[in-house]
């Protein structure tokens, strides 16, 4: 059974005016979710003349309806405080159907 220990926010993109025709892309709320979050090994890469640590996670949550607004899926993320894991994949964990874990990864300019 897995401990959910740690709150998060689940996140959706949402397109936004930008007052000259165009759109940017904003973040909606969509509510606060327990999860268990376990770490990966991570990679370091170049991105833009900055160097970027990304890392996998696990992350484990109850499961939701398929269509609930409360059912993460790719494209989302999870934001705890100032910390951002964008949501890859989304499977349901077990047999039972009771938990999702969602493959998640956090990157990090350093």
């Amino acid at each position: 059974m897995p401990h959910l220990s740690r709150s998060l926010v689940l996140e959706a993109p949402v397109h936004v005016s930008d007052g000259a025709g165009g759109y940017v892309r904003d973040w909606q709320p969509l509510g606060v979710l327990w999860a268990e979050v376990k770490a990966g090994s991570g990679r370091e890469t170049a991105a833009f003349a900055v160097t970027v640590s990304r890392v996998p996670y696990r992350v484990v949550v109850r499961a939701a309806p398929v269509d609930a607004p409360s059912r993460p899926v790719a494209g989302q993320r999870f934001r705890e405080g100032a910390r951002i894991f964008n949501i890859h994949a989304v499977a349901e964990k077990g047999t039972e159907g009771r938990f999702l874990t969602c493959h998640v990864e956090e990157e990090v300019a350093s």
